[in-house]
């Protein structure tokens, strides 16, 4: 199973771009993404879906 965590960098529209600890790249639609998600919030990722971390 993955896990991951990502920090959101960059917003544009209906769009994040997130990037994990070892500096790699996604894109994906906010629609996705937890409710008050901004540029630099942090994710865990973890059977398919995101939430925030504190």
């Amino acid at each position: 199973m993955l896990e991951r965590d990502y920090t959101v960098f960059r917003i544009e529209g209906e769009y994040a771009y997130l990037r994990d600890e070892k500096g790699e790249e996604l894109f994906i639609a906010m629609a996705l993404l937890p409710p008050g998600c901004d540029e630099g919030t942090r994710l865990h990722y973890e059977n398919f879906s995101y939430e925030i971390v504190e």
